[in-house]
């Protein structure tokens, strides 16, 4: 069906988009212009309390400020000061984050702006590179390519494993902490590297991406249910995230890239089979962590995964109900008149009020995801 003709015949959809949108541009974004940003440091907050109070700082992540960069650079043009807040955010991290004598990123700084953790974290990386490539396409300023044309060199001399994979943490001065290869930064860096792509042609990054997902079908999927596991195969105690699950199948779905894959094939294969196991038919939550005897390991309903599950329904045939009753689900049960609730319990109740300078950058990727869909 024609995206136009989609959007013209589901009115109810539309509508309540609409609605969503709005709560975002009028409600989420302003908490990170007023009472979420630190003017003295130049920095978000790491988290709000329910009554918009920032919580008292224990340190800033150059990932947070990523984040948020992310956030704004994808608002230039529709809110008022975006452009600024991102100019901002990309000197923020300039200054406070970067490793003058090592090179990469700081993890964190504490409350007065010295470095904190001083590791070399990939999940950072990964975000920093995904921030820049969104906030170069916006402005087109040369300095802002060459500080993405850095982390991508960091990447593949660093943190590269010479097997597709990529270390998930180093010290400081890059000596190893045997961390060896995990599921979540090894997924945001395919998402940065698919944003690379978007915006400039790159053999390279290509031909990264590729080896990446290559090596994630060989290394994370399990054999049996075709899930994507959290920790390598035969790690000790290891467990999937529905979540994840839902955001990859995006990823890769969305790329004529990677839409061929076998890793695609597996997510593909795995959807019916997670959403089972990790959905509520009721009330549409999604669970945070499951075993592969389909024991929850954490039934914590968090807001992120409810968004990438939305997300990737938009991706799926058939799936116009089924978007409607998630969006739904999304509006009434994690979004409020002041902002949104982080997590929810196994029962249902609210089980953290406090809002994260993380999370707008889920719900702005869900709702592009959403606008693609109703064209």
């Amino acid at each position: 069906m024609p995206s136009v003709s989609r959007s013209a015949s589901q009115p109810e959809l539309t509508a309540l988009f609409a609605s969503v949108q709005q709560h975002f541009q009028d409600v989420i974004v302003p908490l990170w212009q007023g009472p979420g940003w630190n003017a003295d440091m130049a920095l978000p907050y790491e988290a709000l309390d329910a009554e918009h109070r920032p919580l008292p700082p224990q340190r800033y992540r150059a990932m947070a400020c990523a984040r948020q960069l992310y956030l704004f650079a994808s608002l230039i043009g529709q809110v008022p000061q975006a452009e600024e807040r991102a100019a901002a955010l990309f000197r923020s991290l300039q200054q406070h984050f970067h490793d003058a004598e090592h090179g990469g990123w700081f993890y964190s700084i504490d409350p007065q702006g010295a470095p904190q953790d001083q590791r070399k974290d990939l999940y950072t990386h990964a975000f920093i590179l995904f921030a820049c490539a969104h906030y170069w396409d916006k402005v087109r300023e040369p300095l802002v390519e060459s500080v993405l044309n850095a982390t991508l060199e960091v990447l593949a001399q660093r943190f590269a494993t010479g097997d597709g994979l990529y270390e998930a943490s180093l010290d400081r001065d890059w000596s190893s902490l045997n961390s060896g290869p995990l599921q979540n930064p090894l997924m945001h860096l395919a998402e940065a590297f698919l944003a690379i792509l978007s915006v400039r042609e790159d053999a390279a990054v290509q031909g990264a991406l590729i080896e990446l997902c290559t090596a994630m079908q060989k290394r994370f999927i399990d054999p049996q249910h075709a899930v994507l596991m959290e920790k390598p195969l035969g790690a000790v105690d290891n467990w999937f995230e529905p979540g994840h699950q839902f955001e990859w199948y995006f990823l890769l779905e969305s790329s004529p890239l990677l839409r061929v894959s076998k890793l695609h094939a597996s997510l593909d294969c795995a959807f019916t089979f997670t959403e089972q196991l990790g959905v509520d038919q009721q009330t549409g939550a999604v669970c945070a962590m499951l075993e592969l005897d389909d024991h929850p390991r954490d039934a914590t309903q968090r807001i992120w995964a409810q968004a990438e599950y939305l997300r990737a329904l938009t991706l799926r045939p058939n799936s116009e109900a089924s978007v409607q009753r998630q969006l739904q689900a999304l509006q009434q049960r994690f979004l409020h008149a002041g902002g949104w609730y982080e997590c929810r319990d196994e029962q249902g109740e609210v089980s953290r009020k406090d809002m994260p300078s993380t999370t707008p950058y889920h719900l702005a990727t869900c709702y592009r995801g959403l606008a693609d869909y109703l064209g």
